[in-house]
């Protein structure tokens, strides 16, 4: 059960209070699509650091749970290798992103590739972006506070992280954003305070983890860290970044915002790291740590504190949830449907949108039913739809190295079907063999050669493969 202080129980009435006024307030907000699905692109940086930070770090629980059984790895796992990509994000596409002034990567797609490009990236997006995972962990989260069976606490999730955003759009997901920032550093500060205080600092986590806690690879195999460097290439097709970017007040911000934002995760997964492997140390025997940090809380904390602590894993997955649904329901309201009926949906963004925010959530509420691991969801969809994302987003915002629109199409397919065949091989006893990856090759590397096979090919094809270099601003 959460708590029995009133102190705990009414932070987290007043938390879902302060929610149902953004969603009031925005109840007579613009419908107009700049203003709906980028914020009348005015986001300035304070906001921008603010609402990037929040809904690029909703895997809390997970965190705990890989901290918990591998100590430091969990910064090179789940942190370097983003750091890393955010970095390249800002160096070669926030400014162009910016300038560009489109609404979403799909559309970034169909201008350089036409229809069916854009129609296949927003398929793409879609998947990646249905906050799955995070309804899964919130889900989980919900039935652990409240003693609940999983199945209506995931739904719950859902509801209660899509509602408040739907009248004001980017607007409501960038406010609320905001206060799930400093909930999520509030909490997890204060949690790392009363830790060095009961427990004492580095000393104490030697004396009480594993040697292999302090190792770069917690033990696993390099092969099982390394993975995650190319996952994390996801994050220059990210479309919370790209999202963002095209939000922002100008070029400069974007940027900007984006590298001030990896210092604060850097800062973040500081916290989360070591509260992982305090509550390893405290409590070396439980059965389920992917609810190490609650269970920690409930360790650790006073009233009041503990209720701060649980507030803040809520928001810090809330402000995922919200944000990338309204990326999935952008998606489909405007990208889909704009592909199949382009004279409906210019006419009709909005309310296409708003339709396609629940449409997202019981898309993401399916998901996580059918694959209950958080790692997993992050893992598969990292996978599939990086390959067949990237070479095509990254030459079109370049403006460099372009193929033409038949052969982008399938340098797009080929790529994300090799994948899917690739996941079902590796998940399914087909024709009497254990499951597993042939090989033992993970699909995101079949899918990356297949990409980079097709755009090396093109490249030395005949001038008709591929298109002539745009100058774009940088």
């Amino acid at each position: 059960m959460f708590s029995h202080s009133p102190i705990d129980w009414a932070l987290l009435v007043l938390y879902f209070a302060v929610l149902g006024y953004v969603w009031l307030r925005a109840r007579r907000a613009s419908t107009r699509a700049v203003d709906y699905l980028v914020a009348g692109r005015a986001v300035t940086l304070p906001a921008f650091v603010a609402t990037l930070v929040a809904s690029w770090y909703g895997g809390i629980l997970g965190v705990g749970e890989y901290s918990y059984r591998y100590g430091v790895s969990n910064w090179l796992v789940f942190g370097v290798p983003y750091y890393a990509g955010a970095l390249l994000f800002a160096i070669f596409f926030a400014r162009r992103a910016r300038r560009a002034a489109l609404y979403t990567v799909p559309e970034l797609l169909q201008d350089h590739y036409g229809r069916g490009p854009g129609l296949v990236g927003a398929l793409a997006v879609f998947a990646f972006a249905a906050p799955s995972a995070y309804v899964l962990m919130l889900g989980t989260l919900f039935a652990s506070m409240f003693q609940l069976p999983l199945v209506p606490c995931v739904i719950a999730a859902a509801v209660f992280s899509i509602f408040y955003i739907q009248n004001g759009g980017m607007r409501s997901v960038v406010f609320s954003d905001q206060i799930q920032f400093v909930l999520m550093y509030a909490g997890f500060f204060l949690m790392f305070g009363f830790l060095v205080a009961k427990h004492g600092g580095l000393g104490y986590l030697q004396s009480h983890l594993p040697p292999a806690h302090f190792t770069w690879n917690g033990g696993n195999p390099p092969a099982a860290v390394l993975v995650w460097y190319f996952i994390a290439l996801s994050t220059l097709i990210d479309p919370g970044f790209w999202q963002r970017a095209y939000a922002a007040e100008n070029p400069r911000t974007a940027q900007r915002g984006v590298l001030t934002s990896i210092g604060f995760w850097i800062l973040f997964d500081f916290l989360t790291t070591s509260a992982g492997m305090y509550a390893r140390a405290v409590l070396p025997h439980l059965d389920k740590p992917v609810f190490a940090f609650p269970e920690l809380a409930r360790a650790t904390l006073p009233a009041g504190a503990l209720g701060l602590f649980y507030l803040a894993m809520i928001a810090t997955v809330m402000s995922t949830i919200d944000a990338y649904g309204f990326i999935a329901a952008t998606t489909l309201g405007r990208d889909v449907v704009g592909a199949l009926t382009p004279a409906y949906a210019e006419n009709h963004t909005t309310r296409n949108t708003k339709i396609a925010l629940w449409i997202s959530a019981a898309f993401a509420c399916a998901v996580a039913l059918a694959e209950p691991s958080v790692v997993e969801i992050w893992k598969l969809m990292g996978s599939i739809v990086t390959p067949a994302l990237l070479l095509p987003v990254a030459t079109a915002i370049l403006g460099r190295g372009r193929l033409s629109p038949p052969v982008t199409l399938w340098a797009m397919v080929v790529p994300l079907a090799l994948t899917l065949v690739w996941v079902l091989l590796g998940s399914l006893p087909l024709f009497g063999r254990t499951p597993g990856y042939p090989g033992a090759i993970e699909p995101i590397y079949i899918g990356l050669a297949a990409s980079l096979l097709f755009y090396g090919t093109g490249w030395l094809m005949p001038s008709r493969a591929r298109l002539a270099p745009q100058e774009i601003p940088s």
